[in-house]
């Protein structure tokens, strides 16, 4: 059954970019623009800025650098050294202490004279062929309108660019995509009495019927205030769930939380330092590591991770592993994922690939820009891409991309590369290959 529903928005802010998310991707677009001079507004669907690492409690940041070069430099640099200020800048994996991530952003974000508000949520885009007019968000005081010269998509669904009725991909050729995870947050553990690795007594468990299902792919526990015994756990995979529909969301939610019944006693039962662990509490949102690919002008693949590529219209390099976890409990899956994550596609220190800005351009709109997991790759690229440090990468870009189509009537394919190369430099942007 359908209906029409028809009513008349107030709009509430007329901006030169708008953005939507208020993830890394997000708060570092917002505040890229705003440095250079530009008015912005941002919607956060959340109560936090943070995106999944605040609301859905990742415990741990992915690497910043290569081992030699700091690549997440800039905006998402500033950011790191705000958080977690007790352990090394150059570790590999940080682990995240939460509400220190949240007051950093606070901090970045109310300083920077971006306007935003939280509950906030894209509900519809209004474009007349492939210019966006407006956008329709949802909030406490009802439904409002947003104009802007330049929109950037930070939603890590490729939300804006989708309601729209732009093109995007997802997942394998069956349209399967990764599992996610509920992280949670635990206490009471002794991290000095840690002596197994995480997934080392998996085997026995399974035969001793602790799990419903053989999962091998175990990221594990970080030692998010391993004096006070407080530990973030990226435990148990919610497989066959389609991230952009709320049902199924709704479905793995249920699910996750029941499944850390499942390795609780697994973790206090056979390794040692957790006898007496106790869980805290579990994120609000999902960890959803993959939904829909935005097709951009350029789709960043694998073959340029292999070859290490370099583009004249760079404007970031990184250098994560490709980590498609695993599709499903056989046993020859996970050994797929490790050879890949591993061996196959995983860098020696000092190496990395460049991001075009092409690959941030959507081939369906003229005033759009992708920034986060969601940019233009292929589901490989998306694997090693999508996490924080790269986010902060492509959205520092997008802000600044879009700061500067603003002098292009809103037209992101007439930048100038050298004078974004400029304005990237000057905001810290790793960009060994400009000219």
């Amino acid at each position: 059954m359908h209906m029409i529903y028809k009513r008349t928005l107030d709009t509430k802010y007329t901006v030169d970019v708008f953005v939507a998310g208020g993830g890394p991707a997000g708060v570092s677009a917002a505040i890229a623009a705003a440095r250079q001079g530009k008015s912005v507004f941002l919607a956060e669907s959340q109560g936090s800025f943070g995106g999944v690492a605040a609301a859905g409690l990742v415990p741990a940041f992915a690497p910043f650098d290569d081992g030699v070069n700091v690549l997440a430099s800039g905006i998402g640099w500033e950011l790191r050294k705000l958080v977690s200020r007790d352990v090394p800048l150059n570790s590999y994996w940080t682990p995240i202490k939460v509400e220190e991530l949240k007051k950093a952003y606070d901090k970045m974000m109310t300083q920077s004279g971006v306007k935003f508000s939280f509950f906030t949520t894209v509900c519809d885009v209004v474009a007349s062929g492939d210019h966006i007019d407006y956008v329709v968000l949802s909030a406490k005081s009802g439904l409002f309108a947003v104009k802007a010269d330049v929109y950037v998509d930070c939603t890590g669904d490729g939300d804006l660019c989708a309601f729209g009725g732009g093109r995007y991909e997802k997942g394998d050729k069956d349209g399967n995509v990764m599992p996610s995870t509920l992280c949670s947050l635990w206490a009471n553990i002794d991290f000095s009495r840690r002596t197994k690795g995480d997934s080392s007594m998996l085997e026995q468990a399974f035969a001793d019927g602790v799990f419903t299902k053989h999962d091998r792919h175990l990221p594990g526990f970080f030692a998010v205030d391993s004096k006070n015994g407080i530990g973030g756990g990226n435990i148990g995979h919610a497989f066959g769930v389609d991230t952009t529909d709320e049902t199924s969301l709704t479905g793995a939610m249920i699910y996750s939380r029941s499944l850390l019944e499942e390795y609780e006693t697994y973790y206090r039962k056979y390794l040692p330092g957790y006898e007496n662990m106790t869980l805290v509490y579990t994120g609000t949102m999902l960890g959803v590591r993959e939904s829909r690919r935005i097709v951009c002008d350029y789709t960043l693949n694998v073959n340029d991770f292999i070859s290490r590529a370099v583009f004249d219209d760079e404007i970031g390099r990184y250098c994560y592993p490709v980590d498609i976890h695993v599709m499903s409990t056989d046993k020859a899956e996970y050994e797929r994922f490790l050879k890949e994550y591993q061996q196959d596609l995983h860098y020696k220190r000092g190496e990395s690939y460049g991001i075009p800005y092409r690959s941030l351009i959507p081939v369906s709109f003229s005033n759009l820009l992708i920034a986060g997991r969601c940019i233009g790759t292929d589901r490989q690229m998306q694997a090693s891409v999508r996490v924080m440090p790269g986010c902060f990468i492509t959205g520092q870009a997008a802000g600044t991309a879009a700061a500067l189509s603003c002098g292009c009537g809103g037209d992101v394919r007439g930048v100038k590369i050298p004078a974004l190369h400029e304005s990237l430099r000057k905001l810290g942007a790793y960009l060994p290959n400009a000219k």
